[in-house]
């Protein structure tokens, strides 16, 4: 029972790019800017609002963002974001990859802070099967709360679990914090301050057999978990 999770919007799929996109569609010019605004309102929106279905949390996110930035937002066109994600695009290394790990005996999960209906969509999109998925309205909660991931770890209970993902503060930091095998998708480029918990570090998908294969541990399963 080896298993590697993955969040998906960032790592599998091109958020920023399916994102930045669609608000060009509703300010052209301004897609950039708007951006940078809307990916701090949707972070709030998480944490304030658990339970909210994550279509609610776009269009919200979306609204604030506008609001901010003085974009004029037609009430039909709050729904964008939702409406295009199905067709953001999947990286290009994310077919190989994948079936390497699959091939050599890996089941793959989902962890991913969305609904069950809109990740359904993009699942037709992936190249590759999943095994396994939580959506945030599984888990009742966003990452970075551990939700997901102790929803996955006691329905699943996987012997050996390694972690990837794009997202650091999202991702890396809860995976760090329960003790997870991780391997950080830094396609960005970044550099966060504080505490460094990332153990494996690539720029992209590429190799990713042998970097998990340099990770996985047994999993430190909770006491009376």
């Amino acid at each position: 029972m080896r298993w590697v999770t993955f969040d998906c919007y960032g790592t599998l799929v091109d958020w920023r790019h399916g994102l930045l996109t669609s608000m060009e569609l509703i300010a052209p010019g301004r897609g950039a800017g708007l951006l940078e605004t809307y990916l701090r309102h949707e972070l709030a929106v998480e944490e304030k609002s658990p339970s909210m279905r994550y279509r609610e949390v776009l269009a919200q996110a979306l609204r604030r963002a506008c609001a901010e930035e003085r974009v004029q937002l037609n009430a039909d066109d709050a729904s964008v974001l939702a409406t295009t994600l199905p067709y953001w695009p999947v990286f290009p290394e994310v077919g190989a990859e994948l079936s390497a790990l699959r091939a050599a005996g890996w089941r793959l999960a989902l962890l991913t802070n969305c609904d069950r209906d809109l990740i359904a969509e993009t699942r037709r999109r992936l190249p590759v099967a999943f095994d396994a998925v939580v959506t945030a309205e599984d888990a009742g909660a966003y990452k970075p709360a551990p939700a997901h991931f102790e929803l996955f770890g006691d329905s699943y209970e996987p012997e050996v679990w390694v972690h990837v993902a794009q997202g650091y503060h999202h991702d890396m930091l809860p995976a760090h914090r329960l003790g997870l095998p991780r391997v950080w998708i830094n396609r960005l480029g970044e550099h966060p301050s504080g505490e460094q918990v990332v153990e494996h570090v690539r720029p992209d998908l590429t190799n990713l057999l042998d970097t998990v294969r340099a990770a996985q541990r047994p999993w430190p399963r909770p006491a009376g978990g």
